[in-house]
């Protein structure tokens, strides 16, 4: 067999010698740079130079030294072709079977606080991208290594067959492609943000987001559209592509934009919570002592939008919550764990969807919450970005407008409400009361017709509003739709407030003995 020929070049050097000392073992002759070629020499390994190997010195702090025709020359050569074979002999260019290169931090550079713009441009590699490319290039002779956790992959394959396969070559070609994509979409945006002011724009002039496929699904919404999930490179722990899949049937397109709403809903409360959604809107949400209590509560509010619902809870769901879920039809069950009696009672209902997600570790980051820093939405031929709607109410933000003062107790439920209704759909009407959904309004042109399908939906399920809070994503344009709350029962109302008819409806409020705080900030969901 003849000799391979190693190049390994990494800036990360995770699994890095033990690689090395492998390719060794097989009879590998080793050629390495810098760091990588000191950690190898320590190790007792033989190593060459690419210096020597090129007969050309390292120069400019480093940022000249594998570009060069004997490196360049030796990825790119193709075996079946006998003009590059001549070419390679007359010129002493030795071939290079693998090249293992990780590129300069430029990713983790620029994330630091402070990253000074030539910081971000000296971690921008040159020859690490330019070597990838040819051998990704040639993938019929050379296999590229762009990650560690390709190492043993490769180590196997060179074991027993002398080589790698075709199949291996190729799939390792398309990961260094796409790996390189990624640097130089990070590089683009972090550079097309920056201001002439030194500053940063959250906009880049351009924009390139990177994202890796999950699955493929079935269907898209309908049965005519086809569909995929994709993750983030970097997913936020705590958030929904985190969680793992323990039974049932695979998740359909409807099924991950449900449970999303349901995930992101019942992240936001610290107590014991269940939040039931149905059509990307919460149809039952509640708080308690427990989970099955919680459950219990929440699937009061709309029993019969429950059925064949999402479910989220943010606590372990143990055998009590268990045996009162599974008496219902669900499509997805969400919670940070599951016990061992839970999981034993939804053997029984194979096509129930369990989903263990871990819940984020929290902090003051979107990314320690779980949640997205940005959302975008498709229009004609554009994309609409914007920065999330991660902004939490303190109870200490509210403004008392209204004559009558609300009690200790309506601040509470006035809280739940206004949590539970920044995740309904325009326009939403969130009737609430002893931590717990009363009537949900969602999705409706006029505020007016969400307040009354709320009271409908609360009158169906045998629920009061005698004494109920209620929440309203966007202000009151008129009087009218307050009149609809408190003809229904309702003590309390939050709403953001700033419509030119504010001073018409706290009138109102005060007119019918109603409680009444503004946010000044509003949620709206489209």
């Amino acid at each position: 067999m003849t000799q391979l020929t190693a190049l390994l070049s990494v800036s990360d050097k995770t699994g890095i010698l033990e690689f090395a000392s492998a390719l060794h073992a097989l009879g590998a002759k080793l050629l390495s740079t810098g760091g990588t070629a000191k950690l190898l020499a320590e190790a007792g390994l033989p190593v060459t130079e690419v210096a020597e190997h090129t007969g050309f010195p390292e120069m400019m702090d480093g940022r000249v030294k594998t570009l060069h025709p004997k490196i360049h020359g030796g990825l790119l050569a193709r075996g079946d072709t006998p003009e590059h074979v001549a070419a390679m002999e007359k010129h002493g260019i030795t071939r290079i079977d693998i090249l293992a290169v990780n590129l300069y931090p430029f990713e983790a550079t620029v994330a630091k606080p402070g990253c000074t713009l030539e910081d971000a441009i000296e971690n921008i590699d040159i020859g690490g991208p330019a070597m990838v490319r040819s051998a990704a290039k040639n993938w019929k002779d050379v296999t590229v290594l762009t990650d560690a956790a390709q190492y043993a992959g490769v180590l196997a394959e060179l074991k027993a067959h002398g080589k790698t396969s075709d199949k291996t070559r190729f799939a390792c070609s398309v990961a260094a492609f796409n790996r390189i994509a990624q640097y130089d979409a990070a590089i683009s945006n972090y550079l097309s943000a920056l201001q002439e002011d030194g500053s940063k724009t959250e906009y880049p002039a351009q924009m390139n987001s990177t994202f890796v496929k999950v699955q493929d699904l079935r269907y898209g919404e309908n049965s005519h559209q086809s569909a995929a999930l994709y993750r983030d490179l970097f997913p936020a722990p705590g958030s929904l592509v985190t969680g793992k899949q323990l039974q049932g049937k695979e998740l359909s397109y409807n099924n991950i934009a449900d449970a999303d709403a349901a995930w992101e809903c019942v992240k936001s409360f610290d107590t014991p919570a269940c939040v039931i959604v149905k059509h990307a809107n919460p149809c039952g949400v509640a708080v308690a002592g427990t989970a099955a209590e919680a459950y219990s509560k929440a699937f009061k509010t709309d029993p019969t939008s429950a059925f064949g619902g999402i479910i989220a809870f943010n606590r372990e769901v143990d055998g009590a919550a268990a045996q009162l879920v599974a008496k219902q039809f669900v499509e997805v069950l969400m919670a940070p764990s599951f016990s061992a009696e839970a999981l034993e009672i939804f053997k029984a209902k194979a096509n129930v969807r369990l989903m263990q997600i871990a819940l984020p570790p929290g902090g003051p980051r979107p990314w320690d919450q779980g949640r997205n820093a940005g959302d975008s939405k498709r229009v004609g031929s554009g994309l609409l970005m914007q920065t999330s709607d991660n902004h939490f109410l303190k109870r200490e933000d509210l403004k008392v407008v209204t004559t009558l003062q609300p009690t200790a107790q309506q601040l509470d439920d006035l809280m739940f409400a206004w949590t539970v209704a920044q995740y309904v759909k325009s326009n939403a009407i969130v009737f609430c009361g002893g931590g717990m959904t009363l009537g949900v309004g969602a999705g409706q042109m006029s505020r007016l017709d969400s307040a009354r399908i709320a009271s409908i939906k609360a009158q169906h399920a045998s629920l009061s509003l005698q004494g109920s809070a209620v929440a309203s994503d966007a202000f009151f344009p008129f009087r009218d739709g307050l009149d609809v709350l408190a003809d229904a029962g309702a003590s309390c109302v939050i709403q953001p407030g700033g419509s030119m008819r504010d001073d018409e409806v706290i009138a109102a409020a005060n007119e019918r003995g109603i409680a009444m705080v503004v946010t000044g900030v509003r949620h709206f969901r489209h």
